[in-house]
């Protein structure tokens, strides 16, 4: 029985679990936005705002505790340095998942997780078309 597990199983080992949702989570810190399936999204976004909670202390031992899963010494700086100081004001809710739609080879359904203080654009939404202007010929005096 299950009484009072949480989280997903995602189908793995507990140590494959934990590795997968830290590289989900060091990605995410690196990139500011990954592309996975909802169920590892909606994972990734619960370990990697604990995490992001964690670096907003800013201490040392925070950042050992957070070092514990983020091995990659440039996500853990990029987000001590920039991403706490950036959410310092924000109470949670430091990420966001938006549905793709389903993968076309097996139909798994797909998100964005990212983070909600770095608008950089999704490339999903296609620009608007410009209008091409056409100039009419200035009439020249032709009498001279």
């Amino acid at each position: 029985m299950r009484h009072l597990k949480k989280g997903r199983k995602l189908k793995r080992t507990h140590s494959h679990r934990k590795a997968t949702l830290s590289a989900l989570a060091t990605s995410l810190f690196l990139h500011k936005r990954i592309v996975t399936t909802v169920a590892k999204a909606k994972e990734a976004r619960r370990f990697a705002e604990k995490l992001i909670t964690k670096a907003k202390r800013g201490d040392i031992h925070a950042r050992r505790l957070v070092a514990r899963f983020i091995k990659n010494r440039k996500a853990l700086k990029e987000l001590f340095d920039e991403i706490a100081p950036r959410v310092m004001d924000r109470p949670g809710g430091y990420t966001r998942v938006v549905r793709l739609g389903f993968r076309r080879g097996d139909s798994a359904e797909l998100a964005v997780l990212e983070l909600v203080d770095y608008n950089i654009g999704t490339g999903m939404v296609k620009p608007k078309k410009e209008k091409k202007v056409e100039t009419q010929p200035t009439e020249q005096a032709t009498t001279q």
